[in-house]
């Protein structure tokens, strides 16, 4: 019957499969075995994509199924035909699933495996590095896939630019520190009550997107002869230069302390941070960021000599350049500011403060 040239037939035998898949773990000596076998992978090799599909659905969830068939179906290029053993099959290991991930599964097979149920650590480490953004939002829309908390804060640092991403974010169950803050500043405005309604967020954390949200909306006028017209957080309070600057000196401001505190959402640090490193003064800095400029923004980091890898999270998050005027970093890498260009800046900015 698996080999019938009737379709239907093959299908139909397909369908009753499943009847007596929890029978298949015997001996493999036994002639029932052996029959089933032959007849199961037949099936999962069919040209017809409905008579591998219909078989994978008897297969999805029985945990006796042979495990060879499993894989093949697993490993199928048709995703009506992988998709429920990958989302649902108790047979595949977490190991499977990784060689699966690394070998390339069909497209939208990222995705079923982020459904899973319980994705360990190590598993949403492999979807992540897939950079497959509709299998990431399945991810992070699985309440029960365990994220590590420095994953997360990149796929949060990521998401300004990623829509899909932002409405399974605000649901997830934790959120790393500061992420709400960050969020805040670049959520759509039907998310952003999910966001404020959140059980987990402290009372600070709370007024400080509770101030975002209110000046995202307009609901918070600054005297820009204060030079914080712009209304942002940081720009709001006194950096703490004198405590950075003993940092400096104890050389404790490093490149990664500075970068932990903006994954951190520690503006204010970083803010202080950035003056200290760049020796520019108080009043320019502030200018930089209250006149939205991306140009400056990557001036100042070039000028506190800070990793290149600032440049998009501080002009999105501090800076809240909008993204089609966010300068990215070339593909190598590297600073895309030369210094002539940045001392420019500087200097262009130092003239306008001075004006102000």
């Amino acid at each position: 019957m698996a080999q019938d040239t009737d379709a239907d037939v093959r299908g139909g035998l397909a369908a009753k499969i499943a009847t007596v898949a929890p029978e298949l773990n015997v001996a493999e000596s036994s002639k029932i075995y052996a029959q089933t076998h032959e007849a199961l992978a037949t099936l999962a090799r069919d040209q017809i994509t409905k008579v591998r599909t219909i078989l994978s659905d008897a297969l999805k969830d029985v945990v006796d199924a042979p495990a060879v068939i499993i894989k093949m179906l697993a490993s199928d290029l048709e995703i009506e035909v992988s998709g429920p053993i990958l989302e649902f099959s108790p047979v595949l290991s977490e190991s499977d699933l990784i060689q699966i991930i690394e070998k390339g599964p069909a497209n939208g097979g990222v995705a079923a495996i982020s459904r899973r149920s319980n994705v360990s650590e190590n598993l949403a480490d492999a979807i992540i590095g897939t950079e497959d953004v509709d299998g990431i939002a399945d991810l992070l829309g699985n309440d029960s896939a365990q994220i590590r908390e420095e994953a997360l804060d990149d796929l949060i640092n990521q998401s300004s630019n990623v829509e899909l991403w932002h409405a399974p974010l605000v649901s997830r169950p934790e959120l790393p520190d500061g992420a709400a803050q960050r969020m805040a500043g670049f959520l759509a405005e039907n998310l952003l009550d999910a966001l404020k309604q959140r059980s987990d967020l402290d009372p600070t954390a709370l007024a400080a997107v509770s101030d975002i949200v209110r000046d995202r909306l307009g609901g918070n006028k600054v005297d820009d002869t204060n030079a914080v017209g712009s209304g942002f957080d940081f720009l709001k309070v006194e950096p703490p230069i004198a405590k950075v600057a003993r940092f400096h000196v104890g050389n404790k401001l490093t490149d990664a302390s500075i970068v932990k505190a903006m994954q951190a959402g520690d503006h204010v640090f970083v803010f202080a941070a950035l003056i200290v490193r760049s020796a520019v003064d108080l009043t320019v800095a502030r200018k930089i960021f209250v006149e939205k400029s991306p140009k400056g923004i990557d001036a100042l980091i070039g000028k506190a000599r800070l990793p290149s890898s600032l440049l998009v999270m501080v002009q999105q998050q501090m800076g809240r350049i909008a993204p089609s005027k966010i300068i990215e970093l070339p593909a190598d890498d590297s600073f895309p500011m030369a210094q002539k260009e940045i001392d420019w800046q500087i200097e262009f900015f130092s003239d306008m403060s001075a004006r102000a």
